[in-house]
């Protein structure tokens, strides 16, 4: 055992200590910066910051021309006033006409100007919006609702009440129940499906997996490998075992996976916290404190079985390997079943319902993201998560004792790669 502390103390030290680690882990978190403040830039360059408008944060200023249309120009502005804050303002002012409008949005003080025009054989008029920049898609859709509203009070005039008028000025929401008993579990995350910030999480969560999995990884194969062919190995088994070697290997790199995970996580944690990105935030309705925790803890465990299930693997692979150059196309299944399990909760986070990923759940090369989409989603019971978790310890038990095997015999087979016959044969010889 203290041997294998040394191993992993010797591996987390020699990795975190190497150029590439170093470059690796600055790179991607520079990267992770700018993907975060894509939004915040896009502002910057449209004009937001100095003056805002109709790209900036600040409210965008239309001006109503109510030549015509008195009675639609004074609802609007009315019903706009009555919702608050929002993203857009109307200004409202009887004495300009439309040259006046024009001049004002020209010269900075308006964005633009909405204009109703009598549409043939239409009541209501059909409104125009002149504006000096391009709107955003969320303005323009607030303003057409406001409009509707109008529109439906200028249409029934008296006939309907205030609260007849706001009842058809609700939108229907189809609310999703399982009539499956088992559903019963999750019925109450369910009701409202997958929120969007869980969302987020939840896709966050799957593209961590997989890279990380596939870097570490990797990393633990070419360690091995590297050893191999330069003939350290054999020096390095006369004095620690292989098992003591293997394990020690994989846990120090699972040291380094997770030191890097926490620096990535504290870089979004402190850009999601910037200022002009919690604006971000809350222009999509995405508030934080919606984070379902119990898919971080379950993310975060699924996470680390799931590296363990898989680095035992690649390190079996990596010992059966004595030149690097050979690695990649020895490696080449496990990173195709860790695509398969990366493109079936990717491409199936929007259905967490189907059979697939049903199915998934319970396979314990794909059930770390599989079960993890139906966590965020509410739609996996107690009972199914830890029936996953189960199947998922246990196969890690039997893949590190036949990788613990395979790494013993692999190690001290040197030349062609030995095949299937040829490892079992030398595998009989040893007994774990």
């Amino acid at each position: 055992m203290n041997k294998m502390g040394t191993i992993t103390g010797f591996t987390f030290k020699n990795k975190v200590k190497t150029k590439s680690f170093v470059v690796t882990t600055i790179v991607l978190a520079l990267l992770i910066s700018i993907g975060l403040n894509v939004p915040y830039f896009i502002t910057l360059f449209n004009g937001g910051s100095s003056g805002g408008g109709a790209a900036g944060s600040n409210p965008v200023n239309i001006g109503l021309l109510s030549a015509g249309q008195p009675e639609v120009s004074e609802k609007l502005e009315k019903f706009s006033s009555a919702q608050g804050d929002q993203a857009y303002r109307f200004i409202a002012d009887g004495t300009k006409d439309e040259a006046a409008l024009k001049a004002d949005a020209e010269s900075g003080l308006t964005d633009g100007y909405l204009k109703f025009e009598a549409a043939q054989g239409q009541e209501f008029p059909q409104p125009i919006l002149y504006s000096t920049e391009e709107v955003s898609p969320q303005i323009i859709a607030s303003i057409e609702a406001a409009l509707q509203s109008v529109k439906l009070d200028v249409v029934v005039k008296d006939v309907l009440t205030a609260e007849q008028k706001e009842l058809i000025n609700t939108p229907v929401k189809v609310s999703e129940q399982s009539l499956s008993a088992e559903g019963a579990g999750a019925e109450a995350g369910s009701e409202n499906g997958m929120s969007p910030i869980n969302y987020i999480v939840v896709y966050l969560l799957i593209i961590l997996l997989f890279t990380s999995t596939m870097m570490t990884g990797n990393m633990i194969a070419s360690e091995i490998t590297a050893e191999k062919s330069s003939r350290i190995m054999e020096i390095l088994i006369t004095s620690v075992s292989p098992l003591s070697q293997m394990f020690g290997k994989i846990i120090g790199i699972f040291m380094v996976g997770m030191l890097q995970i926490g620096i990535f996580g504290a870089v979004v944690a402190g850009n999601v916290l910037l200022p002009h990105n919690r604006d971000v935030l809350s222009d999509f309705s995405l508030n934080l404190s919606d984070v379902n925790i119990a898919v971080i803890v379950y993310g975060l465990i699924f996470y680390i079985l799931g590296y363990f299930l898989y680095a035992v693997m690649f390190a079996a692979i990596g010992s059966m390997v004595s030149r690097t150059e050979e690695l990649g196309q020895a490696v080449l299944p496990i990173t195709m079943l860790s695509l398969v399990s990366f493109y079936i909760a990717i491409f199936s986070i929007a259905t967490p319902n189907i059979l697939l990923l049903k199915v998934a759940s319970f396979i314990p090369f794909t059930s770390p993201t599989a079960i993890l989409v139906r966590i965020g989603a509410g739609v996996a019971p107690t009972w199914e998560i830890l029936v996953s978790l189960a199947i998922l310890v246990v196969s890690i038990l039997i893949f590190g004792w036949l990788a613990a095997k395979i790494y013993r015999t692999g190690v001290l087979m040197y030349g062609k790669r030995p095949t299937f016959k040829e490892l079992f044969k030398a595998m009989k010889a040893y007994k774990i």
